[in-house]
């Protein structure tokens, strides 16, 4: 798991408008009365955990949580738990809901990314109390690691100091916090004091394929190069942590997989180039592994070698050697469920089984009862589910449920749309807007008063030329295109997409659009667009 920043700065790194790491380069307890909805709060989804009936959501808009198999959510966005924060990743240790969470700041004319630290709940999401972003003193420029005291970089800024992963390993809590390394807290010490110090952990510089604490060692802990010195390991900048049957404990850095049997303490790295079956690529931004099959899966990126590759790697033998797959495609994240396997990624979810021979991508995507379809072939999240017949998928552009776990993919599907409700029947918005054509589609949504109707939607440029025909006539609501039910006051929600493209096909130039719509004999609506590429 890991899974909307643009930056460039400290590590001199950029990042897509995505909390799932793109490129390598560089207290109080709050609780509160949360409204019930029947869609998540946002269509960007970065993780996706299931417990039982239980599906927690991490997305661009915070936390959301279903208690009901998915039939209603709440959602934590603006609240006093959350407020404004994006949820990175999600974890379940001992009844307890973690959440780690960031946002975007501005330094120096650049948006950067911001770690905020995690939230945790003991009672199902009920109260919260909030964990500061992990941070190092000035001083704290050395650690003991064995019989070595070894420099350390102190991390003193939350900025670019994010928690991409996060993972339980032996009663402790590990995070992958990308310029802040790989850390760790008991558990315990933390639900007792939300500001307890967090240690940080040792792992391989770049040229050492592995230490244990016996070893003699004579490098830094450092991600990057600067004031403190001229050492720069990539293998420090770590995106992914994934924990095994409680005696495995594996870590993604942009330099390879590390591996430790002992705790976190001894340390083995498996990379492009330290094997005569190596990854397909050294950066490594998600883990899974397979506690029924015991195969360690990681989506591996090219990273500085030429020879590196995109795709997925997996090991049988404990990373001895790997077996690839999925050449060039951009992982993103890698879910199992006995001998089933779904890698989410840049152009669909594709699924496998625990050889990796063959992935069977989903096709369109089409919800059986309303119609509406997927627009999106970017996923960043998946899982299954524990006891049901389902699998979920998290989108850039809504949550989608499967009713099936088989080795292919049936044609059964659920598609969950945010959007803002709409407050009377003569109310349209469309959104995104500005849009644009090259990256998606707009949702132009509106009510049909409850009922099912026939409608028309046109689209006029600013003279007021017809420029496309979107629908005539077309039998909409109950249940046709619907995204929200009928309230008391009779309003629903159903939308529309536009491409952006003319009646002859065209993508239509920068600039404003109005569109009107026809729903039965009543009054026309009417909406405007903006077109910006």
């Amino acid at each position: 798991m890991i899974k909307l920043f643009v930056f460039l700065g400290l590590l001199q790194l950029s990042l897509l408008a995505q909390t799932s790491p793109l490129i390598f380069k560089l207290q109080n307890e709050e609780a509160g009365n949360y409204p019930v909805s029947e869609n998540p709060a946002s269509n960007s989804l970065n993780d996706i955990l299931i417990k039982g009936d239980t599906i927690w959501l991490a997305s661009s808009r915070g936390l959301s949580r279903s208690f009901d198999g998915g039939d209603s959510w709440t959602n934590y966005y603006q609240t006093d738990a959350f407020g404004t924060e994006s949820v990175t990743s999600i974890g379940f240790y001992r009844g307890i809901i973690f959440a780690s969470t960031a946002h975007s700041v501005e330094v120096t004319g650049q948006t950067l990314p911001e770690g905020s630290g995690i939230r945790f709940s003991l009672d199902y999401g009920e109260t919260w109390k909030s964990v500061p972003q992990s941070v190092d003193d000035s001083g704290d420029s050395s650690l003991i690691y064995g019989i070595n005291t070894l420099r350390a970089l102190p991390v003193t800024t939350t900025v670019q100091n994010i928690t991409y992963d996060l993972t339980f390993h032996k009663n402790h809590l590990y995070i992958a916090t990308f310029a802040g390394g790989l850390r760790r807290i008991n558990v315990d010490s933390l639900i007792q004091n939300q500001n307890a110090k967090w240690e940080r952990v040792v792992l391989p510089p770049d040229y050492l394929s592995s230490i244990k604490p016996v070893d003699t060692l004579k490098f830094s802990l450092q991600p990057v190069a600067g004031k403190f010195g001229p050492e720069n390991y990539l293998n420090h900048r770590v995106f992914s942590v994934e924990e095994g049957n409680d005696s495995l404990l594996l870590v993604g850095s942009a330099n390879g997989i590390n591996k430790s049997t002992d705790g976190g303490i001894s340390w083995s790295k498996f990379n492009h180039q330290n094997q005569l079956y190596p990854v397909s690529g050294n950066f490594v931004v998600a883990l899974n592994y397979s506690n029924e099959t015991g195969i360690i899966w990681g989506a591996t990126w090219k990273a500085e070698d030429q020879n590196e590759a995109y795709g997925i790697s997996f090991s049988s033998d404990g990373g001895a050697s790997w077996s690839t797959a999925l050449q060039g495609e951009k992982v993103h994240n890698i879910s199992t469920y006995n001998d089933l396997v779904i890698a989410t990624s840049s152009t669909g979810a594709f699924l496998g089984k625990k050889d990796g021979l063959s992935w069977i991508l989903t096709g369109p995507i089409v919800d059986f009862e309303t119609q509406l379809s997927l627009k999106t072939t970017h996923f960043y999240s998946s899982a299954f589910s524990d006891i049901k017949d389902e699998i979920w998928l998290g989108s850039v552009d809504g949550l989608v449920r499967h009713f099936s776990k088989s080795s292919i993919w049936g044609n059964k599907w659920k598609i969950y749309f945010a959007s803002n409700p709409l407050m009377s029947k003569s109310e349209t918005y469309s959104f995104p807007n500005p849009f644009s054509p090259k990256a998606e589609q707009v949702k132009i949504k509106y009510s049909t008063g409850g009922k099912n109707v026939k409608v028309t939607i046109r689209i006029f440029d600013f003279g007021m030329n017809l420029v496309r025909t979107l629908i005539q006539n077309a039998d909409r609501s109950n249940p046709l295109h619907r995204v929200n039910v009928t309230n008391a006051d009779d309003i629903n929600g159903v939308i529309e997409y536009w491409d952006g493209r003319d009646d002859a096909n065209s993508i239509v130039p920068n600039g404003v659009y109005f569109y009107r719509i026809d729903v039965g004999d009543d009054d026309p609506l009417f909406g405007k667009i903006m077109v910006l590429q």
